[in-house]
């Protein structure tokens, strides 16, 4: 009986959870030599939005490496880059639209043990029909002033 109430409850809160996507890993290059452990690199990786068909962002990001790097304990930097594109026909929902999702989170990685995450969120400017998206890092107490911004202008797809 506790079981079955313990998994309906983990159920129900996996459905309101809001969607988050997930990225693939695309490639990454070494930056420093470490003799033990796993390099730092920089991690280029891609994800679609998860409530808009037909964009793609690509996000790239430091990765520290070593003994610490390789068992997940180092704190990743605040370095980070993102490109997004479409890459298919867009249709907006129209929550977006209304501007009701602006500042949505649409990807999180943790880049440290417990406190520090980087995060992908968007915006819309009706004015312009653009998409905005957003990459920053936070920490529980102080978050980095680092950031970087991809515009997707909503077009149509296909040929002329």
């Amino acid at each position: 009986m506790l079981n079955s109430r313990i998994a309906l409850l983990c159920l129900v809160v996996a459905l309101l959870l809001p969607v988050i996507a997930r990225a693939e890993t695309i490639g990454s290059v070494n930056t420093v030599f470490k003799m033990l452990g796993a390099n730092d690199k920089i991690v280029v990786e891609a994800f679609d939005d998860p409530d808009i068909d037909g964009v793609t962002c690509y996000l790239s990001r430091a990765k520290k490496g070593g003994v610490s790097g390789s068992l997940g304990l180092a704190e990743d930097t605040s370095d980070a880059s993102i490109a997004c594109r479409q890459t298919g026909p867009i249709t907006l929902p129209d929550a977006v639209r209304r501007k009701k999702l602006d500042g949505e989170e649409v990807f999180r990685k943790r880049t440290s043990l417990l406190f520090k995450t980087m995060q992908v969120v968007r915006f819309y400017d009706e004015k312009r029909n653009v998409i905005i998206y957003l990459t920053y890092s936070d920490r529980l107490i102080e978050g980095s002033p680092k950031n970087s911004i991809s515009c997707v202008p909503v077009m149509p797809w296909g040929e002329p």
